[in-house]
């Protein structure tokens, strides 16, 4: 099973700029996508579908325009879990997830923390969402929490290690990421590449990207019972429909 984790910064503006194409070449069997940014009633979802990908779920927020995310699948799963039945998470749309019969897939879209009120929204909301999966996993043991976890774990994961003042570096945050995946997981972009430094999101400005000053936000946190399943996980810099990149896990069931 190939699964690829995108946050495109708005699926609108990304179809414009070949993301079907891009689809259809890539050729996940499940595509975890975050910041839609949109309502599915906004979209022609036959496109989505004559691209191979006739099993289509999105979750939006309520304000429109805003978060959102969705999953798409070529083959149908057994369950659509929409939200994680916590109010104060689900109305901005972040968490999705489809079970299939040897994994569940969940697209996690986590808040970013622009400002002091954002911080706080966010570090409540990585406390309620380890809560959340320490229960779901208790049911569902074989688990991959693939999204734009807006946090960089360790110093190999930025492009300069010093920022330790901004949100996405944060020692708390580092910290609390580390404790998620000590409670179970497993990142699988470093467990099949453990010293290899790459990035998946850069800013808009000062030509970061063309200069290769990122950021590795985005995850494929894969749960320790299906550890062995890796067979590959790497990142796509060259996908350029966003300021993030696609990343890959790779399972054999």
């Amino acid at each position: 099973m190939k699964i690829i984790s995108y946050n495109v910064n708005g699926i609108r503006a990304a179809l414009k700029k070949g993301f079907l194409e891009w689809l259809q070449s890539a050729n996940p069997d499940v595509i975890c996508i975050q910041e839609t940014k949109a309502h599915k009633e906004q979209l022609d979802l036959t496109e989505f579908e004559n691209a191979g990908y006739p099993y289509h779920y999105w979750f939006s927020a309520q304000k429109k325009g805003y978060s959102s995310v969705a999953i798409l699948c070529k083959e149908k799963p057994n369950h659509i879990e929409y939200g994680t039945g916590i109010e104060s998470m689900d109305f901005e749309g972040r968490n999705l997830r489809v079970d299939f019969d040897e994994v569940s897939v969940m697209s996690l879209y986590l808040p970013s923390g622009t400002n002091a009120e954002r911080l706080n929204f966010k570090f409540n909301y990585m406390s309620e969402f380890q809560e959340y999966i320490s229960n779901l996993k208790k049911d569902i043991p074989n688990l991959v929490i693939c999204g734009d976890y807006n946090i960089c774990h360790e110093a190999i994961d930025i492009h300069n290690p010093k920022m330790k003042g901004v949100s996405g570096f944060l020692p708390e945050e580092r910290t609390w990421i580390g404790a998620f995946i000590n409670n179970g997981f497993v990142d699988s972009f470093r467990y099949i590449n453990p010293g290899k430094q790459e990035f998946s999101w850069w800013s808009y400005r000062a030509n970061s990207r063309a200069n290769n000053k990122g950021w590795r936000l985005d995850y494929a946190m894969v749960s320790e019972p299906i550890t062995e399943n890796i067979s590959r996980a790497y990142i796509l810099p060259e996908a350029k429909h966003s300021d993030h990149c696609p990343i890959v896990v790779e399972l054999d069931f």
